[in-house]
């Protein structure tokens, strides 16, 4: 069940990167999906090293860092997406 609620989790915070970045990207929803899951993961691992991954209630700053970290990697994933789908139309 931990591999099914990591992808649920991956998409959400994938799809709120998307809006939250501006303008249009390009990547496909499986890649947005990988992202948003390593995101997560890495905004855990983030959250437990500043200490504040498991406080009273809800995570708030977990989810903070992982939303971050979500952001970062699919702007970066969009712009590695886009440059590698530019190069195929150009060969």
């Amino acid at each position: 069940m931990g591999w099914f609620w990591a992808i649920i989790v991956g998409l959400v915070l994938g799809l709120i990167a998307k809006a939250i970045i501006p303008g249009k990207q390009h990547i496909p929803l499986w890649l947005t999906v990988i992202l948003g899951v390593i995101g997560g993961i890495a905004g855990n691992a983030i959250a437990r090293a500043a200490g504040v991954d498991a406080t009273a209630g809800i995570d708030w700053w977990r989810h903070v860092f992982q939303l971050v970290m979500a952001i970062i990697l699919v702007g970066l994933g969009d712009r590695a997406w886009t440059a590698s789908q530019g190069s195929r139309h150009r060969a």
